[in-house]
């Protein structure tokens, strides 16, 4: 830990903001009746994405991926498509109801919404630059 009290204040601040941000995530994965990481997929899937590139932006292994991608097929919310230019690379596809699910997926997620209305423009662009600082994406 720092010495530091405001760098330790916003560590704690941090922590409570991303266990609220979880805990409104799984309830509103739930509401969909998908597991979180099925939500996530869904919602990365906002165009077609292989397998692979799917279990980079999970973190996870692509075995454990494609057991994902199994349960979500089997009902009805992807498909998978060969890709045009090499057709052992199978693109995974949100169908209609897997982009109408992960929309409502979304629009559910109140937890940012509701404070960062509290604020005003000014301070949203501030507060995403300094986010954007933090996480190293403003260089």
């Amino acid at each position: 830990m720092t010495d530091d009290k405001v760098t330790a204040e916003v560590i704690a601040l941090l922590a409570r903001i991303v266990a609220r941000f979880t805990k409104d995530y799984e309830d509103a994965a739930s509401a969909q009746d998908l597991t979180t990481v099925q939500a996530k997929v869904l919602a990365a899937l906002a165009e077609p994405m292989p397998m692979h590139r799917i279990a980079e932006k999970l973190g996870s292994e692509r075995s454990n991926v494609t057991g994902i991608i199994d349960r979500l097929e089997a009902r009805g919310l992807v498909e998978r498509h060969a890709d045009t230019r090499d057709r052992r690379i199978k693109n995974i596809v949100a169908t209609e109801a897997g982009r109408g699910l992960a929309g409502n997926f979304q629009r559910s997620l109140s937890f940012a919404a509701e404070p960062l209305a509290a604020l005003g423009p000014a301070d949203r662009v501030h507060l995403r630059d300094l986010l954007e600082r933090m996480v190293g994406e403003g260089d």
